[in-house]
C-alpha cells in the first residue's frame, strides 16, 4: 500500500431533524469569552417525520443539541478562542470554525408542545439546523474533570487582573 495517495473517505450524509428559533440572529450576539453564561430561551422545532422520536424526551431535565455551525468561516485546525490569547489546536476548543462544522450543546429542557421542545440556554443562531438531540447523562464526577489549557488560560487572565499596571 502506498503512502502517497490518500485514501478517500466515505461521506456520511445527514439531514436536519429540525430548526432552532433563538434570540440570536447574528454571531457577535452569542456570550462568548471568560464568564459567558447562556441564558437564552428558545425553541428546538422538530420535523413532523421525527415528532414520535421525541416521546419521554420531557422526563429528562437537560439535552444534548448536536447541530450544524451553517454559517461559520472556512475550517482552521488551529484556534484562538476569546479565553485566551493563544492558539490552540481546533479539537481542544468549541471554535466553529471546524473541519466538520458540528456543534454541540446542552441546555436545559423547560417543557415539550408537541413537536417543539422549549429549552433554556441557547447558544445557536435562529434558524440553525438541528442533527440529533440526547438525553443529557454524565458519569464523569466533577472531580475527575480536566480543563486542559483553558485553566492555564484562567490562571494567566487572574494573575494579570491583580497585578499592578506597569509604567
Amino acid at each position: 500500500m502506498s503512502g502517497s495517495a490518500a485514501t478517500p473517505r466515505p461521506a456520511f450524509p445527514m439531514r436536519p431533524i429540525g430548526t432552532v428559533r433563538s434570540p440570536y440572529t447574528d454571531s457577535t450576539q452569542v456570550p462568548r469569552g471568560p464568564g459567558a453564561k447562556h441564558e437564552a430561551e428558545g425553541v428546538l422545532e422538530i420535523e413532523p417525520e421525527f415528532e414520535p422520536g421525541l416521546a419521554d424526551v420531557e422526563g429528562f431535565s437537560h439535552l444534548i443539541v448536536l447541530w450544524v455551525f451553517d454559517r461559520a468561516e472556512a475550517p482552521s485546525l488551529l484556534a484562538t478562542p476569546p479565553t485566551d490569547d493563544r492558539p490552540h489546536g481546533v479539537f481542544a476548543t468549541r471554535s466553529p470554525a471546524r473541519p466538520n462544522p458540528i456543534g454541540l450543546t446542552v441546555v436545559r429542557l423547560l417543557r415539550r408542545e408537541g413537536r417543539r421542545l422549549l429549552v433554556h440556554g441557547l447558544d445557536m443562531l435562529d434558524r440553525t439546523p438541528i442533527l440529533d438531540i440526547k438525553p443529557y447523562l454524565s458519569s464523569v464526577p466533577a472531580a475527575e474533570l480536566r480543563r486542559g489549557w483553558m485553566a492555564e488560560a484562567e490562571e494567566r487572565r487572574a494573575r494579570g487582573a491583580s497585578e499592578p499596571p506597569g509604567d
